[in-house]
């Protein structure tokens, strides 16, 4: 069975940055299980994975526009310390911030003595990723995994529907 939308399929994989650096891999822990089509994926992947079957193995450079996106320099921004009242705030924490287009999540890169500098990109965008992808199992989603956007373990669900 070939990997297509509405397909559950179960993969193993590395991705690393364009220089070498690892940043994830399911290799030595549970490999990654997804319904094609769902967007769970970054595009360029779940394109890549469009009818491969199992066994299949392959290796990819995804462009930032396919990935995570370009990096906006405009969404890097100085924010008074005020606004995080007696908190003690420092680099590489998250934070959900309301913007004007919604929420958005953003990450402190900087602290000074009067502001606190966050970065509304994806830690990943700009980056062209290297995937290395090997294809463990393809089988038909049910109409519940279609219907909930996602897989479904053997013990079921994790949530309800009301």
């Amino acid at each position: 069975m070939n990997i297509t939308n509405n397909t559950i399929a179960t993969i193993h994989f590395t991705v690393c940055s364009s220089d070498g650096t690892q940043i994830d891999s399911s290799r030595n822990s549970e490999p990654m299980v997804f319904l094609q089509g769902s967007h769970f994926l970054i595009q360029g992947l779940e394109d890549e994975l469009e009818g491969k079957t199992v066994g299949d193995k392959f290796v990819i450079d995804i462009a930032p526009n396919l990935a995570y996106g370009e990096r906006h320099e405009e969404l890097v921004q100085a924010v008074p310390k005020s606004m995080f009242e007696d908190m003690e705030v420092e680099p590489g924490m998250t934070f959900r911030a309301t913007t004007d287009d919604g929420e958005q999540s953003v990450m402190i890169i900087d602290v000074t003595d009067d502001d606190v500098i966050v970065d509304g990109n994806h830690p990943l965008s700009g980056l062209t990723l290297n995937f290395d992808v090997e294809v463990l199992e393809v089988r038909e989603a049910t109409e519940e995994e279609i219907a909930h956007g996602h897989p479904h373990t053997e013990g079921g669900c994790e949530h309800t529907t009301h």
